[in-house]
């Protein structure tokens, strides 16, 4: 919510109950350690939610609120705040008469935000406040019009311009040609734009395809690919050449596949983009992952995890030494749960390295190593020679062979802690997966404290959700009951306006947690089976991936279909 809470308003919260005087003194404590709004802090903490401390300053402030899902804003009042101001002050306009101009604010406390709207307009402000989901949905859906605008306008300026387009088929390009072309401002403006968008609408990755007859761009939202725009097929080539120019690739070279990374800044931040070229029928394909700094310092409480869950990693975490292991397949948010840890741990006291391929997010405060395979930097050789920089932390970007699950179990042991990712389907499944590769049992159960399987889950629309009752065999399979044991009403997607017509927006995060007991240590000793390990798990407390979903169903976040199909069923049952 990013919300200017004053002292009047917070003792207004405590006076209704929302909160507690110990929750705002946690909450401050996390604000002057990791930054952040007292607000945002708040609401991260699951000790009140956005709708509540919405409903609570609206009522202490005199500033209506306002459901902009379902205002529509003309183009006449749109245009009367820039783009850019409405962007970066989360405002906007939603009437005007003669010289009055009520805007629709996500915190109408932002006294220099309400001076600047009045130098820039001239006009005098009265502002009502919006939720910041609402906000942001709000001007991507009025905005996206001018985007898709503004792209045709370009590929006009282009075709106007008699630019000339090489083509894939061409062999033989001049390396100054293609550096020409990338250079032409149409071309640069078009790549920016794309890469700018795809940004807005928070895509994780983006990818830029040769068809036989056009270019096909995709962003993937909230894990699922969406078409984003089909630029005409001459224009591939350009587009491909300046991403390649952006990241010191090579544009002349488009028989092999290259990797890059680079960065721009974009509206006050700055992004980092890892790029992979690979030939195809058509030409080159490129795929872009989006890494935002910004996610990268999240806390873990605002994972979307369970309370209990989160605090099995915190603990885990703030052990002196040991290991713990996070899992899942890849783009499950393994990486995002890592650098949460770690900064949950992070402290001034503590040597903290990490060893990641690539770096994907740059932390303040911490040594960072990137593995260079060409000329023999490896995970393995490089944990080597940082057990002799005298670590307290070492977070290992991800174990994928013996040498170097090897010596992260061995730096466990010699008193390190050791936070790492593996690629399994289960937390019971990488004790196997680590036996298979040829370390000891004992060293498992000696050095690993927690070993956690997580998955990403798209969260329902709020605006669109509807609920239905289950069948009475649905309900008995994934125990959707009450506690009177009465079928529970469970919410399913629709689709609106809001959420492009998919009926989900967001992602939360689910988590299996297991801890190494004497039960499970016991089980290891003995090489049991993958379902024997996750039983004696289950009994003593671990809250499968299954089960943690279906709990959000219960909630009302997600769906159970999404569930289905990001989950397997227990293997007991």
């Amino acid at each position: 919510m990013a919300l200017s809470l004053t002292k009047k308003i917070c003792d207004l919260l405590v006076k209704k109950n929302l909160v507690t005087e110990d929750d705002l003194k946690k909450a401050w404590g996390i604000c002057s350690k990791k930054g952040g709004s007292l607000s945002d802090v708040l609401v991260g903490l699951n000790v009140v939610s956005k709708d509540d401390m919405m409903t609570a300053i609206c009522e202490e402030l005199g500033f209506p609120p306002i459901k902009l899902s379902s205002f529509h804003v003309d183009e006449d009042t749109l245009k009367i705040i820039p783009k850019k101001i409405s962007v970066a002050y989360q405002i906007l306009p939603i009437s005007h008469t003669g010289n009055q101009l009520t805007v629709a604010m996500v915190d109408p406390l932002n006294i220099m935000a309400l001076d600047d709207l009045k130098a820039v307009t001239s006009m005098d402000i009265s502002p009502v406040m919006a939720a910041e989901d609402d906000m942001q949905d709000a001007i991507r859906r009025y905005h996206e019009k001018t985007a898709n605008e503004e792209i045709n306008t370009i590929v006009e300026d282009i075709e106007s311009a008699k630019m000339e387009m090489v083509s894939d088929e061409d062999e033989d390009i001049p390396s100054g040609d293609l550096l020409r072309i990338t250079e032409e401002a149409p071309v640069v403006k078009l790549t920016n734009m794309l890469l700018g968008r795809a940004v807005k609408e928070r895509a994780s990755d983006i990818l830029v395809e040769p068809m036989e007859g056009e270019t096909r761009i995709r962003y993937r939202i909230d894990g699922v690919l969406h078409v984003s725009y089909n630029p005409p097929k001459k224009f591939h080539q350009a587009l491909v050449s300046r991403l390649k120019v952006m990241s010191g690739l090579d544009i002349t070279e488009r028989r092999l596949p290259q990797d890059g990374r680079f960065r721009i800044k974009i509206e006050d931040r700055k992004i980092d983009f890892r790029i992979s070229t690979v030939p195809s029928s058509f030409g080159e394909k490129v795929a872009l992952r989006i890494l935002d700094k910004e996610q990268a310092m999240i806390n873990l409480d605002r994972l979307g995890f369970e309370e209990r869950d989160s605090k099995k990693v915190k603990e885990a975490c703030e052990k002196p030494h040991g290991m713990v292991l996070v899992c899942g397949p890849t783009g499950c948010g393994k990486t995002t749960t890592l650098y949460a840890a770690v900064n949950h741990i992070d402290d001034p006291t503590k040597n903290i390295i990490t060893v990641e391929d690539p770096v994907e997010y740059e932390m303040k405060g911490l040594n960072q190593v990137a593995v260079n395979e060409e000329i023999g930097l490896t995970f393995a050789g490089t944990l080597r020679s940082i057990l002799r920089q005298d670590p307290d932390v070492i977070m290992v970007g991800e174990i994928r062979d013996f040498d170097t699950l090897d010596v992260a179990i061995k730096s466990a042991l010699t008193g390190h802690l050791v936070l790492s990712t593996l690629h399994t389907n289960t937390a019971a499944g990488s004790v196997i997966r680590m036996t298979n590769m040829g370390v000891d049992p004992f060293l498992i159960a000696a050095s690993v404290e927690l070993v956690a399987a997580q998955r990403l889950l798209r969260k329902l629309c709020p605006e669109c959700r509807e609920s239905y009752m289950p069948s009475k065999d649905i309900a008995e399979k994934f125990k959707l009951f009450d506690k009177d044991k009465k079928i529970r009403k469970i919410y399913r997607p629709k689709g609106c306006k809001r959420c492009a017509n998919s009926g989900y927006q967001g992602r939360i995060g689910i988590i299996e947690c297991m801890k190494m007991s004497p039960g499970v240590k016991g089980l290891i000793f003995d090489r049991a089976q993958e379902f024997e390990i996750e039983k004696i798990a289950r009994k003593e407390g671990m809250i499968t991936l299954r089960e943690n979903g279906i709990e959000n169903v219960l909630e009302g976040k997600t769906s159970l279909e999404e569930v289905l199909r990001v989950t397997i069923e227990n293997r007991e049952e």
